[in-house]
């Protein structure tokens, strides 16, 4: 939804990869990014058709899916913002990919005639406003030093795209670079590569409806994220509420229809005589008796919106030490 330019950048290049992959592998020749053809003949054709469709399906489902990621940046900037941070990133990739080809030739002696084909330059150049510019959350930790955050797929798919090919590091340098370059407005490049105001609006009259994904209307609307993942945990909540609320009336029905109470002697003993010495007596003393739990009367009521009584409620929350999640799940159970 509002990313209607990043559906179109992940569904066509992936379907036209797919086809020229499995039944029409004879044309895709005309898809190489040869940058012999492109210096010696100058077929510069060579660099849209070679650096728009990848020739490789495993850099066509990583790009695919680093695309998918990056549509946040569409629905915070708009698509005519979006689109020329994606051409302006496409051309001057284009540019340092000729440079960078002749300083390794230069320096390292090595011969490079064609790269990687495909739109992996503007998706490397992606990453430096996803480094900037979107919050880095811890999630976990592995073996207690190494954090995952809401950022570590992302890179891990980035690093997977990098190791894909034997000549991707020079796309994935020359996209950081012009990723920077616009970022930054050295030289007011943001300026001069974009996209004119009226060629948006033609795209947006022409395409955008073809690409345009409704907003779901069978979802209640919550509240709008600063970052997917917000967005992402906002809808997980949203859904364990609902799930919550459907065990609820479940075992609200099976309650009337057995017609008994929960028996809570049985099921919390334990929590409720976890500080008392004299507990197999079954008759503690008053000195070592410990005070009744305050019970939070806000916490009751919302108990009691879910269908228990009120006798339940306070009795799984003094049990419970006033916790409304642990409460909340013994009432379900039993």
């Amino acid at each position: 939804d509002k990313a209607p330019l990043s559906k179109s950048l992940l569904l066509v290049p992936s379907a036209i990869s797919i086809l020229l992959t499995l039944l029409f592998q004879h044309y895709q020749k005309f898809f190489a990014y040869n940058l012999q053809a492109v210096k010696e003949d100058f077929q510069i054709w060579r660099l849209v058709c070679g650096r728009t469709i990848c020739l490789d399906l495993k850099d066509t489902f990583c790009s695919s899916l680093l695309i998918y990621n990056f549509r946040i940046f569409e629905r915070r900037y708009g698509s005519r913002k979006f689109s020329s941070f994606l051409l302006g990133a496409w051309m001057l990739s284009a540019l340092f990919d000729l440079l960078l080809v002749e300083i390794a030739q230069y320096i390292f002696g090595i011969t490079i005639n064609s790269l990687p084909s495909g739109f992996l330059g503007p998706v490397f150049a992606l990453f430096v406003p996803f480094y900037s510019s979107i919050p880095r959350v811890q999630v976990t930790q592995v073996l207690g030093h190494f954090s995952i955050t809401n950022k570590s797929l992302v890179y891990i798919l980035g690093l997977q795209l990098l190791t894909s090919g034997s000549y991707i590091w020079i796309l994935a340098l020359s996209g950081l670079i012009s990723g920077i370059c616009y970022s930054s407005s050295i030289l007011k490049v943001h300026r001069i590569l974009c996209v004119p105001r009226w060629v948006a609006k033609i795209f947006s009259w022409t395409l955008e409806p073809v690409f345009s994904s409704a907003e779901p209307t069978n979802e209640v609307r919550v509240g709008m994220g600063a970052t997917v993942d917000i967005q992402r945990q906002q809808r997980m909540e949203l859904l364990d509420r609902q799930i919550m609320m459907s065990q609820v009336a479940q075992m609200r029905r099976q309650r009337q229809q057995q017609g008994g109470m929960i028996n809570w002697n049985r099921l919390f003993p334990p929590l409720r005589h976890r500080h008392n010495a004299n507990y197999q007596d079954h008759h503690p003393s008053e000195q070592g008796i410990p005070p009744p739990t305050e019970v939070s009367e806000e916490q009751v009521a919302r108990l009691m919106e879910m269908g228990f009584s009120r006798g339940d409620a306070l009795e799984a929350l003094r049990a419970s030490n006033n916790d409304l999640n642990v409460a909340t799940n013994f009432l379900l159970q039993h």
